[in-house]
C-alpha cells in the first residue's frame, strides 16, 4: 500500500511539479523563519537556567523614583542584612559590570576583558565547575580564580595553582582553575575580592554603588524581605538624614523621597530585568516576543497557503479518488494517503528549511551578534514538535476535504463541494490578506521611526573627532593617587597635542554613544534631583560643537571654573524649577556650593531612543576623584590627516602610554551610530519578512484565484459566447478578491495601530502614527492582488470556448 502510496506521490509531483513547488517552498520559508525564532528563544532563555540558586537567590535593585532605578546598593545594607533579617541566609556583594585589564605572568600578559571583583562567596551564587581548586576558599584579598581559557592562554600545560600573576599594581596567588558550561548573567574570564577592601570607610547610605544579592531560604518570603530592607534604608537612612536635617521624616520623604526595593530572582535577570547594568546585558524581552509572533504568522500564512494549494488542486484528483473508491478504497484509506503526502513533503520542506537555516545563520548570528548553532538536543524536541503540528494542521483538511468526493458524481464530472469548504477557504485567503496588510503597515512605520532617528539632529558634531578608550588605571590604596592621575592625564594630553594632524585633545566621563556619566545628588532650593555628572577638560564642549543656550562655557580665563564652576543642560535647570540660572547656585551632596555660570543646550549622549537625562558639566580638577572616571579620550584630527596622526597616536601610546593594553578607539559619529543599530537590524528584519510575507500570500492567492476560475471555465465560456466583454468578465473575476482585500485589511487596522505604537513608545522621541502609513498599506496590497487575479483572469479569458462546449 505504501509503495503504491509514493508512485501515486511521484506521479503528482511530475504532473503538478509548478503547485508541488509553490507548497514545498512556502512551508520551507515558513519553517525556516521558526526555527530562527526558536534558535533564539533557546538562547535567551538559557541564560541561568541552570544556576541552582535561579529561583531563591535575588539582585536588590533601588527604587529612588522614575528615571531612577539601580541595580545597585549601599554598602552599609549587606552587614544589616546579615544582622536583622533571618529570612537571608547570604548576601554577597560582586561589580554588576565587568573589568578589563592585563594579568601577567612571567612576562606574559593576556588582556581580560572579563573580571569580575566580588566577595568570597560569589561561586555561591553563580556556580561554575572547578577544574582544580575550592570555590568556597579559593577567592581572598590576594588571590585570584581564573576560567579555564584565560589559564590556558597564561600558563600553557603548567600547573597553575598557587602561582602567582600581576593584576595592575597588584600581585595575586591562582587558587582556583573553573569552567562555565552554561549561559550565566556573570561569565567571567577571572575572578578577584577586592571589593571589601573598598568597604573599610564606606558608611554612607546614600551611596549606591554596588550590587547586592541575596539568597533566602523560602521564596515565599521575598515580599516579607523586601519590605524589611526597605525599613533598614528608613531606619539608618532616612531617619538619620531627617535628624540631620532638623525636620521630620515625614517631611524628608516629602521632599526628597525614600528608597524602595525591587527584589529581582536570579532566573529574570537576563530578559525581565528592570534594570541595564548586568555584565552579560540584558536581553530584548519585547524583540524576542515580537520574532516568535512573527514568525508564528509567518508559519501561519504558510500552512494556509498549502491549505489552499492543496484544495486547488484537488479538482485535478477528484477522478483518481473516485476511482480508488470505486476499486474498494474506503475515506480512512483515502484520509491516510493524502495525510501520507503532506508528511513526505512536510519533512522535505524541514530538510530545506534547515539547508536555509543553516547558510543565513552566519548572517543571522551578526545581526543579533550571538553564535548560535544547530546542534541542541532541545532544538530537535521542538523540530519533531513542527513537523507533527504541519502535518496535523496542514494535513488533516486537505485530506478530508478529497476522501468526501462522492465516487459517481465526480466520475461523471461533478466536482462540487459544499459551501462550507469554499468559506474556509476564502477565510484562510482572507487571513493571509491580514497579515500581509500588517506586515505592509509595519514595515512602513518601522521604516519612518528609524528614518526619522538616523535624520535627528544630536545636538552635536561629531566629524573628524576619535574616542580613544583610556584605561586610567589607578590604585587607591596609594597616597596621592588622584593628584597622579591628573598629572598622568595632563602629560598624555602634551603628548598627543603634538602629533602632526591632531587639533585638540580632551577628556571627560562623557562616553558618546554608550553613556552620560555616573549619577549624584544636587540640590537647589528644596528639590533634590541625581544629574550625570559630566567631569570634562575646557575645550571639549567645544570640539564637540555642543551649543551653549546661555551664560558661557567653563574657560581657562576663569580660575574658579576648576573649583566651583558648574553648566546644567536644559532639562536639568527645568526638572530643578531654576527660573534665572546664571549665577544662581546648587549644591553638590547637600555640602558642596556651586555656581551656575551657563546652560547648555539639550544634546544625546547614549543615543536617541532615550530621553535626554539632567547633566552638570564642570571641569575635572573641580573634584579630582572625576578624573578616575574618564576612560574616554577625545582627539579632533584635521581633514586627510586621521589616519597618519592615528598612526603616530598608536606608536606613542604603545610607546609610552600604556604599552601592556591594546590600543583601541572609535570614531565618534560611528559610535553614537551604533545606539540605534539595533532598530536598523529591526527595519531591515521587518523589511525582509515583509516580503517574505507579501510573497507567501500572493502564493494562496494564486492558487485560490486560479481553483475558483478553473470551476468557472465553462462559465466563462459560455459568457464569451454570449458576447461578455473582456473588461466584464475580468471585473467578474477579480470583484471578490478585492473585497477580501478590504476585509483583511479591516482585520489588521486595529491590531496594527495598537501594536505599532506600542512599539514606538520604545523612543523616547517618535514619529506619530498617520493615515498616510495605512492608505499606503492598502494601496500596496490592493496592486499586488490586483497583478495576480488579473493576471490569471486575463489568461482565463483567451481561452478556447469550444474546449469547453464541445460536449455541451
Amino acid at each position: 500500500m505504501v509503495k503504491n502510496w509514493i508512485k501515486i506521490f511521484i506521479y503528482q509531483i511530475k504532473n503538478n511539479k509548478f503547485f508541488t513547488a509553490l507548497n514545498l517552498l512556502g512551508l520551507s520559508l515558513g519553517i525556516a523563519g521558526l526555527i530562527f525564532a526558536i534558535l533564539y528563544w533557546n538562547d535567551e532563555h538559557s541564560y541561568n537556567a541552570q544556576n541552582p540558586n535561579k529561583d531563591n537567590s535575588y539582585l536588590v535593585v533601588s527604587d529612588l523614583g522614575p528615571g531612577m532605578i539601580w541595580g545597585a546598593s549601599a554598602a552599609p545594607l549587606g552587614p544589616r542584612i546579615a544582622a536583622e533579617i533571618p529570612e537571608v541566609t547570604e548576601h554577597c556583594y560582586m561589580n554588576t559590570w565587568y573589568l578589563n585589564d592585563v594579568i601577567a605572568y612571567n612576562g606574559k600578559k593576556e588582556v581580560a576583558t572579563k573580571i569580575i571583583d566580588a566577595q568570597p562567596n560569589f561561586f555561591n551564587f553563580f556556580p561554575a565547575k572547578f577544574i582544580k581548586g575550592n570555590p568556597q576558599t579559593v577567592l581572598t584579598p590576594t588571590s585570584i580564580a581564573l576560567s579555564e581559557p584565560l589559564a590556558l592562554q597564561l600558563f600553557g600545560t603548567d600547573n597553575p595553582i598557587d602561582k602567582q600573576v600581576k593584576y595592575v599594581d597588584k600581585t595575586l596567588t591562582v587558587k582556583g582553575i573553573y569552567k562555565i558550561e552554561s549561559r550565566s548573567s556573570y561569565m567571567p574570564d577571572a575572578v578577584i575580592s577586592g571589593i571589601d577592601a573598598k568597604f573599610k570607610n564606606e558608611t554612607q547610605w546614600g551611596n549606591y554603588s554596588w550590587g547586592l544579592f541575596v539568597k533566602l531560604n523560602d521564596v515565599t518570603k521575598a515580599e516579607t524581605v523586601k519590605q524589611k530592607i526597605e525599613n533598614l534604608y528608613y531606619n539608618y537612612n532616612t531617619k538619620v538624614s531627617a535628624e540631620k536635617s532638623n525636620i521630620s521624616p515625614e517631611e524628608y520623604i516629602k521632599l526628597y523621597g525614600q528608597t524602595k526595593i525591587i527584589l529581582e530572582p536570579i532566573k529574570d535577570l537576563r530578559l525581565k530585568s528592570v534594570v541595564e547594568d548586568m555584565p552579560e546585558g540584558k536581553g530584548n524581552y519585547q524583540f524576542l516576543l515580537i520574532m516568535t509572533v512573527l514568525s508564528v504568522l509567518i508559519l501561519t500564512m504558510s500552512v494556509a497557503n498549502y491549505v489552499n494549494l492543496a484544495t486547488a488542486n484537488a479538482i485535478r484528483r477528484a477522478k483518481e479518488v473516485g476511482v480508488r473508491k470505486i476499486l474498494g478504497a474506503g475515506t480512512g484509506n483515502i484520509i491516510r494517503q493524502f495525510l501520507f503526502e503532506t508528511g513526505v513533503l512536510t519533512l522535505f520542506a524541514i530538510l530545506l528549511a534547515l539547508v536555509i537555516v543553516e547558510v543565513s545563520l552566519p548572517y543571522y548570528n551578526i545581526f543579533l551578534h550571538k553564535n548560535l548553532q544547530l546542534n541542541n538536543g532541545q532544538f530537535y524536541v521542538q523540530l519533531a514538535a513542527i513537523f507533527i503540528l504541519v502535518l496535523v494542521v496542514a494535513g488533516v483538511f486537505p485530506a478530508a476535504y478529497v476522501s468526501k468526493f462522492e465516487a459517481i458524481q465526480v466520475l461523471k464530472g461533478n466536482f462540487g463541494r459544499s459551501k462550507k469548504g469554499i468559506w474556509l477557504r476564502n477565510a484562510m485567503l482572507v487571513i493571509q490578506f491580514a497579515i500581509a496588510s500588517f506586515f505592509i503597515m509595519g514595515s512602513y512605520i518601522v521604516y519612518s521611526q528609524v528614518h526619522y532617528l538616523t535624520t535627528k539632529d544630536p545636538g552635536f558634531s561629531a566629524a573628524q573627532i576619535v574616542n580613544i578608550y583610556y584605561r586610567n588605571p589607578y590604585d587607591y590604596h596609594v597616597e596621592g593617587y588622584r593628584k597622579a592621575i591628573a598629572q598622568k592625564y595632563e602629560h598624555i594630553k602634551e603628548r598627543l597635542s603634538k602629533v602632526k594632524g591632531v587639533q585638540q585633545v580632551a577628556a571627560g566621563t562623557i562616553d558618546v554613544g554608550s553613556n552620560g556619566g555616573f549619577l549624584s545628588g544636587y540640590t537647589y532650593n528644596s528639590t533634590e534631583l541625581s544629574l550625570q555628572n559630566m567631569a570634562i577638560d575646557f575645550n571639549l564642549l567645544e570640539m564637540l560643537k555642543v551649543k551653549i543656550k546661555e551664560g558661557r562655557s567653563l574657560s581657562e580665563k576663569f580660575a574658579s571654573d576648576t573649583v566651583s564652576s558648574v553648566l546644567l543642560n536644559e532639562t536639568a535647570v527645568k526638572m530643578l524649577g531654576i527660573k534665572k540660572p546664571l549665577d544662581d547656585y546648587i549644591y553638590f551632596d547637600q555640602s558642596t556650593k556651586l555656581k551656575i555660570v551657563g546652560v547648555v543646550k539639550d544634546f544625546h549622549v547614549s543615543g536617541l531612543q532615550e530621553k535626554i537625562r539632567p547633566m552638570a558639566f564642570m571641569h575635572y580638577k573641580s573634584m579630582d576623584w572625576m578624573l578616575q572616571n574618564a576612560h574616554a579620550l577625545y582627539i579632533k584630527t584635521n581633514p586627510g590627516e586621521t589616519e597618519s596622526a592615528l598612526a603616530d597616536i598608536q606608536q606613542i601610546w604603545l610607546e609610552d602610554i600604556d604599552p601592556d593594553f591594546p590600543f583601541t578607539y572609535n570614531f565618534v559619529d560611528k559610535n553614537f551610530a551604533r545606539t540605534y543599530e539595533q532598530y536598523i537590524h529591526q527595519r531591515n528584519l521587518f523589511s525582509l519578512l515583509n516580503i517574505l510575507v507579501v510573497t507567501i500570500a500572493l502564493f494562496g492567492l494564486f492558487a485560490l484565484a486560479s481553483y475558483s476560475i478553473q470551476r468557472r471555465m465553462k462559465e466563462i465560456a459560455i459568457r464569451k459566447t454570449l458576447g461578455a466583454d473582456t473588461n466584464v468578465l475580468l471585473k467578474e473575476l477579480s470583484k471578490q478578491y478585492v473585497v477580501f482585500c478590504i476585509i483583511g485589511f479591516i482585520i489588521a487596522f486595529v491590531p496594527a495601530w495598537l501594536l505599532l505604537d506600542k512599539w514606538l513608545d520604545n523612543f523616547a522621541y517618535r514619529i506619530s502614527i498617520s493615515y498616510l502609513s495605512f492608505i499606503v498599506g492598502f494601496l500596496a496590497l490592493l496592486v499586488l492582488t490586483l497583478a495576480v487575479v488579473l493576471g490569471r483572469a486575463y489568461a482565463a479569458t483567451r481561452l478556447n470556448v469550444l474546449a469547453y462546449l464541445k460536449y455541451e
